[in-house]
């Protein structure tokens, strides 16, 4: 039989690795999750800086790293400045500092071009998902485990998913680019 709820979970899976990628942006205010796609290249794989250090914000332009081992400061500064992020680290010891300066309009555009780009990422995902949904309630029809007026509903059903996920993502392509041209 066909389970609905699962593509409307597979949906909301992809909508969180949305939300995710869109927490890493940087918009001027220093936000822990921007280093979560930094990775560093440490004990021979790579790893996220917060398994490396403890992650603090203790005011809003300023991200501080407290390095666990001594010998990964200079690994996590160069992840850092290879990165897109655009930061330039300053050590004190074990020690790293992140000022997060201001953002320009043309950082501003670069931004949300990327989270549009994100969006649109996103409700392509969620759009083959639909057509997943679809295509095997083709094959129940055809093979008669499904009559045709229920994969007319399921179809509707899956529809409905669909439209909500893609208004949560304009939603949210729309609240993050307000961030950013507020700051």
């Amino acid at each position: 039989m066909f389970e609905e709820n699962n593509y409307n979970q597979k949906m909301d899976k992809t909508f969180g690795v949305f939300e995710k990628e869109l927490s890493s942006l940087r918009t001027g205010r220093a936000n822990s999750n921007m280093l979560d796609i930094v990775k560093v290249d440490v004990y021979g794989q790579k790893m996220p800086i917060n398994q490396l250090g403890s992650i603090t914000v203790p005011e809003p332009r300023t991200i501080n790293i407290q390095v666990w081992d001594v010998n990964n400061v200079n690994l996590i500064d160069s992840a850092i400045k290879k990165s897109e992020l655009g930061l330039n680290p300053q050590i004190d010891g074990q020690l790293i500092r992140l000022p997060i300066p201001d953002l320009n309009e043309e950082r501003r555009s670069e931004i949300k071009k990327m989270i549009k780009t994100m969006g649109e990422k996103c409700k392509v995902s969620i759009r083959n998902i639909r057509r997943e949904a679809n295509d095997e309630l083709k094959r129940l029809l055809k093979s008669k485990e499904i009559s045709e007026d229920i994969e007319k509903s399921f179809e509707k059903k899956v529809q409905v998913f669909t439209d909500n996920h893609i208004k949560k993502i304009d939603e949210k392509i729309i609240s993050k680019e307000k961030e950013i041209m507020t700051i």
